[in-house]
C-alpha cells in the first residue's frame, strides 16, 4: 500500500496529538520548504533520511515520435533521492 499525504497527514496527528487541521499545516508547510528549496537550486538533506539532489539536463537532441523529425528539447532540472545509510540499513533488515 502506497503511504499517501493524507495517511502522513493522519499519523502525524495521532503520534503527537495535534487536530487533523494542525497536523495538515505542518505536512504543508514542511512540503512548501522543501519545494522551495529545491526550486531554488538547493539540495534538501534531512539527516537518517536522505538527500533529495537537484539536477541539471543539458539540451539534448530528440526525436518526435509521431512524425519522426529531429528536435532539440530543452535543458531542465529533475529531483533525485539518495537514500541515507541509517535508513538503507533498516529498510535492508526487514527483509
Amino acid at each position: 500500500m502506497t503511504c499517501t499525504k493524507t495517511t502522513i497527514i493522519e499519523k502525524i496527528s495521532e503520534k503527537i496529538s495535534q487536530s487533523p487541521t494542525q497536523a495538515k499545516d505542518t505536512a504543508e508547510h514542511l512540503l512548501e520548504i522543501m519545494k522551495a528549496t529545491l526550486a531554488s537550486g538547493e539540495d534538501v538533506m534531512i539527516s537518517g533520511f536522505g538527500k533529495f539532489l537537484v539536477n541539471e539536463k543539458a539540451p539534448r537532441k530528440g526525436r518526435n515520435p509521431a512524425t519522426g523529425k529531429d528536435m532539440m528539447l530543452d535543458g531542465r532540472r529533475t529531483v533525485t533521492f539518495k537514500c541515507a545509510e541509517i535508513l538503507r540499513n533498516k529498510l535492508n533488515t526487514q527483509l
